[in-house]
């Protein structure tokens, strides 16, 4: 069985290190039925540090294909992309085409397959923020609706796909992020420590950050996080791991950044980890940051005005607060009043084994 996996962002690099390490144990039980991976890069992230770090030290297999899309509008991106990712579908002819989250690269790699009736498997399926200024909200429903087998990470998920009529080829498995957290938690710590490169202590500082449109492309929701970044910083460190994109915004509206906030480069995968189970509390845009927030067990405050990851919110580990300073300001003096370990409940993505079952099912309809 041939399978194409199409990524091009941090995230996706992250959960396809799961699956690909999944594919390879799988393999490595020498059944007759052997798995071929054949991974696209896009380029959407193309940044070292946003990008080749991350198949350097989570041991990704090197893309078979770079297609050095960059950055560009949304539009012409996910175009160039779409005529790109076909070509090589056209050239490899896989049983499946695999697709991560909610990119551009998610939406082009599988409208390219389905066009040419490659079955998609959409990894991540059924988020939804019901926020359709959002382009990663329409990436995701777009994918969703073309896809053949949509793989789950929680009950919410297969419910929103319900809501929509999607009912054929749902499956609940669990989340490859929560895979990749418990497979490289142990990994952390050894030779490198960022806290001790950094001068800073277990649960004193803060952990930010800033990289969705709906905050850098707008000069006063930044301008507002800053703020609210530089009123934290009176009481602990606040470091904010920046995107490049967020750090031209910032330059681009004249924002300063105050004492005692600390502008990190992009951070490696491992680094990261790190940081989310030392920080004290974390703000961040980011879904991915949010949930390993709850997986580490440290304090959210999610600087949106809505969030994927109900779950999170549900069990008092987050707090949405858009870009209000003020409504910042308040979640983290509240959490500052209780700030001991989160009760996280247990089971609600997964057992750590959503790769694995991910692999078992493509396996399992390749063979029907």
């Amino acid at each position: 069985m041939k399978l194409v996996t199409v990524v091009g962002a941090r995230p996706q690099f992250i959960k396809a290190a799961a699956v690909s390490r999944a594919i390879k144990k799988y393999n490595s039980g020498k059944r007759a039925n052997q798995i071929e991976e054949i991974i696209v890069h896009t380029g959407q992230h193309y940044d070292h540090n946003m990008s080749q770090v991350f198949f350097e030290e989570l041991d990704i297999p090197a893309p078979n294909y770079n297609l050095e899309i960059g950055s560009d509008s949304h539009g012409r991106q996910t175009g160039r992309m779409l005529e790109a990712i076909e070509d090589v579908l056209e050239d490899e002819k896989p049983d499946w085409a695999l697709v991560y989250g909610d990119t551009n690269s998610t939406l082009a790699g599988a409208l390219a397959a389905v066009k040419i009736h490659i079955p998609v498997a959409h990894i991540e399926a059924g988020l939804r923020s019901f926020n359709r200024k959002m382009p990663e909200e329409i990436n995701r429903v777009l994918t969703d609706h073309v896809s053949k087998m949509l793989f789950c990470p929680t009950v919410t998920a297969v419910e929103n796909l319900q809501r929509e009529g999607v009912l054929e080829g749902v499956y609940q498995i669990g989340d490859v992020m929560f895979d990749c957290m418990l497979y490289y938690r142990s990994k952390t710590g050894n030779g490198f420590s960022a806290l001790t490169a950094l001068g800073l202590e277990t649960k004193g500082f803060v952990l930010a950050t800033v990289h969705r449109a709906e905050n850098t492309g707008s000069p006063d929701a930044l301008r507002e996080i800053f703020r609210a970044f530089g009123e934290i910083a009176r009481q602990s460190p606040v470091l904010v791991a920046l995107h490049p994109r967020t750090r031209k915004c910032l330059d681009s509206y004249g924002i300063r950044v105050a004492e005692g906030v600390k502008l990190l480069e992009p951070v490696p995968y491992l680094q990261m980890i790190e940081l989310e189970c030392s920080a004290g509390v974390i703000l961040t845009d980011s879904g991915g940051v949010q949930k390993e927030a709850f997986f580490v067990g440290t304090p959210c405050i999610t600087l949106r005005e809505e969030t994927e990851w109900v779950e999170t919110v549900e069990c008092g580990a987050n707090v949405i607060c858009g870009a209000s300073k003020k409504r910042i300001i308040e979640a983290f003096t509240d959490l500052g009043k209780s700030r001991h370990e989160i009760i996280c409940g247990t089971g609600i993505y997964g057992n750590g084994d959503a790769s694995e079952k991910i692999v078992n099912r493509l396996v399992g309809a390749q063979e029907l």
